[in-house]
């Protein structure tokens, strides 16, 4: 058994954006071909406390390099106003020869990051025909910071970057360490949520709303939104959009913008196609012009195994993390 403590997972993750994104994309061409195995998530709430919850995301991946596990993680907004991240994450892998733990790795950086690999990919296979020069981010803490490192590897013509935050301080503060997310790109604030909307035709949503707030009627003809967060968009504004998701069993649940709008509905006709089946042809995406594209991703755990077993078999290779012997009993035991 090895621990694999936060910063060693920051140093096998830098500057793997690139790869990063392939990583994810291959999960996800695996997923849509069923060669995964993604339960669904287990919501942990608490009496009294609707905005904090712990989610844990079971999944196996097979294909070429095969992983199992599970992913725990919490959200705990209030962390944010006392100076602490709002989410931290463990990652379980179990050995598929005789279902022992064989690692614990520190989640948080890995759920940020293939977060961001899962918009990155989007945006590049949404924008193939026309690439956007800016981006609108929504909600300027660690998950954003993460997608615009992404973006900006994944999108070359990015030269702009518009911020929106309903805290201003937290808002100057990414603005401020834009620069090393994404050197080079001209970094503005807006003033409210309509103008960010406005601002350029990519915009990503990863803030932690818990009901839907706005509509995309500010938002310029033909974009793309990356709509992270899952409970910013009205429903109503879904069925407007071209919809594509992860995976629609898993993304309309636990009351997101999707599940309103299929309660709505009364189905998922609303919802186009999944970015796997785009990935490997499945599903054949003709946008109408001019219309909204809305990628709603639930976040799939076979998508933190991907990341988990490279830095799992890397802090191996490496000599990184701390063996803990004696953790499982012995043979006979």
């Amino acid at each position: 058994m090895i621990v694999i403590r936060h910063a060693d997972v920051e140093k096998l993750l830098e500057g793997r954006e690139t790869d990063n994104i392939r990583t994810v994309a291959e999960a996800y061409r695996l997923h849509a071909s069923g060669e995964t195995a993604v339960p669904h998530s287990v919501f942990l709430r608490f009496p009294g406390r609707e905005r904090d919850r712990i989610i844990g995301l079971p999944a196996y991946r097979g294909g070429d390099r095969p992983v199992a596990g599970m992913k725990w993680i919490s959200s705990f907004p209030a962390n944010v106003d006392s100076g602490l991240e709002r989410a931290s994450a463990a990652i379980l892998l179990n050995s598929l020869a005789t279902g022992h733990p064989e690692a614990l790795v520190e989640g948080s950086v890995i759920s940020a990051r293939r977060t961001a690999a899962s918009a990155a990919l989007a945006a590049e296979l949404l924008t193939r025909a026309d690439r956007p020069e800016g981006v609108a981010l929504i909600g300027c803490g660690v998950i954003n910071a993460a997608i615009l490192r992404h973006l900006a590897a994944a999108l070359p013509s990015l030269t702009a970057v518009t911020l929106y935050d309903h805290s201003p301080e937290r808002a100057t503060r990414f603005a401020a360490d834009a620069a090393a997310y994404a050197p080079g790109l001209t970094v503005s604030r807006a003033d409210s949520l309509d103008e960010a909307l406005g601002a350029h035709r990519l915009v990503s949503f990863a803030t932690t709303a818990g009901v839907p707030h706005t509509g995309l009627d500010a938002v310029r003809p033909g974009s793309v939104v990356l709509h992270v967060s899952l409970r910013d968009l009205r429903p109503e504004a879904l069925l407007d959009a071209h919809n594509i998701v992860d995976d629609a069993d898993h993304v309309c649940r636990e009351r997101t913008s999707l599940h309103l709008a299929e309660q709505l509905t009364g189905g998922r006709a609303f919802i186009d196609a999944s970015i796997g089946q785009l990935l490997t042809g499945e599903v054949e995406f003709t946008r109408q012009p001019g219309r909204t594209v809305v990628f709603s991703p639930f976040g799939l755990g076979v998508l933190d195994l991907a990341l988990a077993d490279h830095v799992h078999g890397e802090a191996v290779r490496q000599g990184l993390g701390v063996p803990v012997d004696g953790f499982l009993p012995g043979p006979g035991a």
